[in-house]
């Protein structure tokens, strides 16, 4: 299984073009993925968005994938036009479910949007397995903090209802799907590796369930994470290359990891993309 995560920004380039398929091709030449996960894709936007239907130009650009979007945020401008700002999941494989949680949004003095994680479980050849993409909070650390502790408590949830006896074997909407394998979460989180919160991610859990485990330490170990930002924008970025971009699996996944990399000399965004193969 194959999977690509990469925060476009809204297909803007380091050269201030916004390109949707410079960035599927440049995450296609990064890996042949089963699933693409991108956050900030956007409709109705303009001038940001280059005035595209961006969900739907990405469904064109990747026809074998199921494209799955759903809004963090969505208002109408002044002429009742339809706003959109979220995250976006293309899967090639068989999409199970598909449930979009809204992130919490602290009462805090501070410009904030509203944050979403999209999570889909697909059918690849491990087994089902629950992916979930996010982007979390840039400008408060308030929110990234609950944001992390709701992405735990979500996995939690979902570990602890699969265990459940209980199975209904019906057509309808309270039918009992196939126990997924594990987990995975990616995306933009708004932390470095150093951050008290990218270590409260991985804390264990006191009910048991699968923790969760950087992709990146699993494979690279002791070695610095390879930049995912800052890397050719230094007018958003003026601290440089550094990491903020990231794949956590469930521990009884870790084993699976055959590969992590991250493409360190596209700037079609300002952000680098980030691809993990595990093996079945």
């Amino acid at each position: 299984m194959k999977l690509v995560t990469w925060n476009v920004q809204w297909g803007l380039g380091c050269d201030g073009n916004v390109d949707l398929k410079r960035i599927v091709e440049t995450a296609k030449a990064l890996s042949d993925a089963d699933v693409f996960c991108f956050q900030e894709i956007s409709h109705g936007f303009a001038p940001h968005d280059g005035g595209e239907d961006q969900p739907a130009v990405l469904a064109s650009l990747l026809p074998g994938h199921t494209p799955i979007f759903r809004p963090a945020v969505e208002r109408r401008d002044a002429n009742g036009h339809r706003q959109v700002f979220g995250n976006m999941i293309l899967s090639r494989l068989a999409v199970l479910e598909i449930t979009s949680h809204m992130l919490p949004r602290p009462e805090t003095e501070c410009r904030s949007m509203q944050r979403q994680a999209l999570e889909v479980i697909v059918e690849s050849d491990l087994g089902p397995v629950r992916v979930t993409t996010c982007h979390l909070e840039y400008h408060s650390v308030e929110h990234r903090q609950a944001q992390v502790e709701h992405i735990r408590k979500v996995h939690e949830n979902n570990e602890k209802r699969s265990r459940l006896a209980y199975r209904d074997t019906s057509e309808g909407p309270y039918r009992t799907l196939p126990v997924p394998l594990g987990a995975i979460v990616c995306g933009d989180f708004n932390l470095g590796p150093d951050d008290p919160l990218h270590a409260e991610m991985r804390e264990p859990f006191a009910s048991g369930v699968p923790t969760f485990v950087d992709a990146w330490m699993v494979k690279h170990g002791d070695a610095p994470h390879a930049p995912t930002t800052g890397v050719a924008d230094f007018k958003q970025w003026p601290q440089g290359p550094h990491c903020r971009d990231y794949i956590f699996v469930s521990e009884n996944m870790a084993d699976r990891i055959t590969d992590l990399r991250v493409d360190v000399e596209t700037t079609a965004s300002d952000h680098q993309p980030v691809a993990i193969t595990l093996q079945a």
